[in-house]
């Protein structure tokens, strides 16, 4: 019966200790999770810098496993570069051991004082302040944390409890393996806090267990990675090599500092002994902070090596993919402007096919709600953003080389690559409407159909004169292209007039009314776009079709 009432102890006091240590994390968070986010993106080049920042703000919020989603977060979102997650990431697993410097702190007589900051803590949540209600989580969250630590401590002090410690340790007394146990636990429970906090209690409680603490605090380091591999199973692919680069790093670490205890454990052992029993807690909560230092002296350095090992392992498809969708250019002939030149107008008809591909999947899309293309869709959007961004960059690069002429040209290619990647723009909105429509069970009827199939009619037409006249830079159907945009902007008043009358006659749905709006918005505008860029043989900025029109 009193082994099962120390069994309880132990893991309610687990509970609570891990309860406590979450709310004061979140409650630091709502405090200063504002301030954190702003000065993760200040950071600037310096490793040295991120990594205090890194341990700075798990020392704060109390959670390596917050610190490091938050940054793969930003690596997701392309905010930070590879060193600066890199750094940022070690400084993390610095900045947890505050933890077991925590715990270690139960062994003293000080400790039932910081337990009654739970109260304190209850009394500021009354207040209306959302920063007095966070730092009142707080204190709550710090007492609890220590009421957790007191409760596992007494059962740890329970002799039978000791008994079967020191027997189960006794005989894995292998440190590899007790790494690897280390390593275990700390992945189930997602929290290095929480195993730090058993390891330094037990070993408070049976100093005998020293030597076994060490080995089991080296693999926590290694398991502590768990939430933050979990994050980046749907991250950018970045965040992957980030973090595959710190898991190396980490089981790199932890091999070589147990290997090296191992070698000099009977010395070192032996001279720990010499400490007072009731320091042997914090002694172990020292190492783990020395370790973490030693480990981040290491390899901070080594960031970019670290860098070429995960891109290596990491191969980003998708970049390959993209990079193969540029047909024509490339910085050989920037030598030869005229020529370069050239090419940029034939990868401009490339991408311009690419949208009109897109364009009539996406109105495809809508139609039939088949999604069946999306992913075909979404990966040739992806390509014309990035031959846009290429083809930008090429032509600041060519403007230094270039001849008035040539100067002329490249202005209007800045503003036909704007207006070709508005088109892909408008194709990915109609897979959003498919998707939308189909969510919502909503379809077009086939009397609407019809009619927009009129209007598609008349967009293929413009996608194939735009297309000549930019390539032949010919003017003689500039006429024409500017007579088929009038008709798209008469179909889009006389196709929305339809719609309405329909609706009066209960012969379409009131729901449809946004997305049938939203359509011919969509087409109407798509015309617009093809119009300029058959106009920017004229004109630069297509300003000229304006005047044209009025003539």
């Amino acid at each position: 019966m009193e082994l099962a009432k120390t069994i309880i102890y132990l893991l309610v006091g687990l509970v609570v200790f891990v309860t406590g240590m979450n709310m004061m994390s979140r409650g630091l968070k709502n405090a200063a999770g504002k301030s954190i986010r702003r000065l993760f993106k200040k950071i600037g080049d310096n490793k040295i810098a991120a990594a205090s920042i890194g341990a700075g703000t798990t020392a704060i919020i109390q959670s390596s496993g917050a610190t490091t989603v938050m940054v793969v977060g930003f690596l997701s979102a392309g905010a930070l570069t590879f060193a600066q997650g890199f750094s940022l990431m070690l400084g993390a697993f610095v900045g947890t051991t505050i933890t077991g410097v925590l715990v270690s702190l139960s062994s003293f007589s000080f400790s039932m004082f910081l337990m009654a900051l739970a109260f304190v803590g209850f009394v500021l949540g009354f207040f209306k302040s959302p920063t007095v209600k966070s730092i009142g989580e707080v204190l709550v969250g710090f007492g609890i944390l220590f009421f957790g630590l007191e409760a596992m401590k007494t059962s740890f002090n329970d002799a039978t409890i000791q008994k079967a410690l020191i027997e189960m340790l006794s005989t894995i007394n292998f440190p590899l393996l007790l790494m690897l146990i280390g390593a275990v636990l700390t992945a189930i429970t997602q929290s290095s806090s929480a195993t730090d906090g058993i390891v330094i209690i037990m070993v408070a409680a049976n100093p005998s267990l020293l030597s076994s603490g060490f080995y089991l605090v080296i693999g926590a380091t290694v398991g502590a990675l768990m939430p933050t591999i979990l994050a980046t199973l749907k991250s950018g692919i970045l965040a992957k090599r980030v973090t595959c680069s710190i898991l190396i790093a980490r089981i790199l670490g932890a091999l070589l500092f147990t290997v090296l205890i191992w070698a000099i454990s009977v010395p070192l052992f032996n001279w720990l002994e010499t400490f007072p029993t009731e320091d042997v807690g914090m002694i172990l909560a020292l190492f783990n902070v020395i370790y973490s230092l030693v480990f981040i002296l290491v390899f901070l350095p080594l960031s970019k090596p670290m860098e070429a090992l995960a891109m290596r392992l990491f191969k980003d498809r998708d970049a390959e993919r993209k990079k193969q969708a540029l047909r024509f250019i490339n910085d050989n002939m920037l030598n030869t402007p005229s020529t370069a030149i050239l090419q940029v107008k034939k990868e401009i008809e490339s991408m311009l096919e690419l949208s009109r591909i897109n364009f009539f999947l996406g109105m495809d899309a809508v139609f039939t709600l088949d999604l069946s293309k999306a992913k075909e869709i979404e990966d040739r959007e992806e390509n014309i953003d990035y031959i846009n961004e290429q083809i930008s960059d090429y032509l600041i690069k060519l403007s230094s080389r270039a001849n008035m002429r040539d100067e002329a040209h490249i202005g209007a290619y800045y503003h036909v690559i704007n207006d070709i990647e508005r088109i892909g723009d408008h194709a990915y909105n109609f897979l959003e409407m498919a998707r939308s429509l189909k969510d919502e069970e909503l379809a077009f009827s086939d009397l609407a159909k019809e009619e927009f199939l009129r209007f598609r009619k008349i967009l293929e037409e413009m996608f194939a004169l735009s297309d000549k006249i930019f390539m032949n830079s010919s003017t003689k159907d500039l006429a024409k292209l500017h007579d088929l945009e009038g008709q798209t902007d008469t179909l889009k008043d006389e196709l929305s007039n339809a719609h309405f009358e329909r609706i009066k006659n209960n012969q379409c749905k009131n729901e449809l009314s946004p997305f049938h709006s939203t359509f011919l918005s969509e087409m109407e505008r798509v015309a617009d776009h093809l119009t300029n860029i058959g106009y920017s043989i004229v004109s630069p900025t297509g300003d000229d079709i304006k005047h044209t029109k009025k003539r």
